[in-house]
């Protein structure tokens, strides 16, 4: 009898997780919706919760501002983008022993991300903010920038290791040179990104831009 009562009181549960996760979707989907259409600063917890369908109280329950919200919901994104593109670019860059290759393939899936509406609208929200708000710049750096450099981080290392790179290049600063200057293109519209673009940054970095000895 007990356990048949445990049983009975233990079902709900399955129903209660879904409907948490089907909230916690509408409210990531409708932040990363409003903070394209208006922006960081007018984007609200009020707004979001209109837009999810949801209480405020519920969305206060599981965050405690807008940042932390838009933050999670971007990060959720993210990995999104990661699972579609396979397994083995979800927590690291492939190490195929060719270094070359494997920049160009992670930098092509990011150019596809950076033209993504999904993906643009709020990195673009997002990064504009940023600048202007240090500390949401900074929660920006640590939570979703920082962990992807640390993967080209580990892919230069592993390079080294092979004999592929100088033992003496810090790698945080050799993916700068790659890094950076799609980031710059993309956020200021100097020019457009596409493949070629980001193959011909991996390959200056690599090879650079000095005559090849005769």
């Amino acid at each position: 009898m007990a356990a048949q009562k445990s049983a009975q009181s233990a079902q709900p549960a399955p129903n209660a997780t879904r409907r948490s996760e089907k909230s916690r979707r509408a409210i990531y989907d409708a932040a990363l919706a409003l903070v394209g259409e208006v922006g960081y600063p007018r984007t609200t917890i009020e707004g979001i919760a209109a837009r999810a369908g949801v209480g405020k109280q519920t969305i206060y329950r599981w965050w405690s501002s807008k940042a932390d919200v838009l933050l999670e919901a971007f990060l959720d994104l993210s990995e999104q983008a990661s699972r579609e593109a396979g397994p083995e670019y979800e927590f690291a860059i492939p190490d195929t022993g060719d270094l070359a290759a494997d920049l160009k393939a992670v930098l092509r899936l990011t150019v596809d991300q950076l033209q993504d509406p999904r993906f643009e609208v709020p990195a673009r929200a997002l990064a504009a903010e940023g600048v202007v708000n240090e500390e949401l710049g900074r929660v920006c750096m640590t939570k979703l920038l920082e962990p992807s450099l640390l993967l080209y981080v580990d892919r230069v290392r592993a390079a080294q290791e092979a004999g592929q790179v100088r033992r003496e290049v810090d790698p945080r600063i050799a993916l700068e040179l790659w890094v950076s200057p799609l980031a710059q293109r993309w956020l200021q519209y100097t020019g457009p990104i596409s493949y070629e673009y980001t193959d011909t940054l991996v390959d200056y970095a690599l090879h650079g831009i000095a005559p090849h000895p005769r």
